[in-house]
């Protein structure tokens, strides 16, 4: 069966340890299917999977791109933490440029890159967290360690690529 294909950023392991750590202790445990991550694209057909694992393994043969946990954004029924990296974004627009006509409404906006720490609970709970931690948040420096593909079929992801930052 032919699935659909995500593309990802991968964090450092001390960052998503930590994310990954306060996803599990916010996310509702009945809908926390997967780790913490950060999307780039949410569905490219599988017809191009080989030509995203290229991309992905030409993009990872350079320099990790900089970027920083910017601030806590409130996603109305969960929480999230904002990503500022020109340099993810500067790949991500390649790519979209060179999946033009292949992209699902969804994946033609640009994205605002986050972590979503909690999704799906009552908007009172979300607003709680939010206040939470935007007391204690101080933006800093973000490892992303690598960029990957997954097979979406419904439930967890599928791993169909992965790529570590080498220059």
């Amino acid at each position: 069966m032919s699935a659909p294909i995500i593309v990802t950023a991968l964090m450092g392991a001390r960052d998503f340890a930590w994310a990954d750590g306060l996803r599990r202790a916010h996310f509702p445990p009945e809908r926390n299917v997967l780790p913490a991550h950060i999307t780039l694209f949410h569905h490219l057909p599988p017809s191009a999977l080989d030509e995203v694992k290229r991309r992905l393994a030409q993009y990872c043969a350079g320099p990790a791109p900089v970027a920083r946990l910017d601030s806590v954004m409130g996603l109305g029924r969960g929480v999230a933490f904002r990503i500022d990296s020109p340099d993810l974004m500067d790949m991500r627009d390649e790519m979209a440029d060179a999946f033009t006509g292949l992209l699902t409404p969804q994946d033609q906006a640009r994205p605002r890159l986050h972590i979503t720490i909690q999704n799906k609970v009552d908007p009172a709970d979300a607003r709680a967290l939010e206040q939470s931690l935007r007391a204690e948040f101080r933006p800093r420096p973000l490892q992303i360690a690598g960029l990957a593909a997954w097979h979406y079929r419904g439930g967890p992801w599928e791993l169909a690529a992965q790529y570590k930052f080498r220059g």
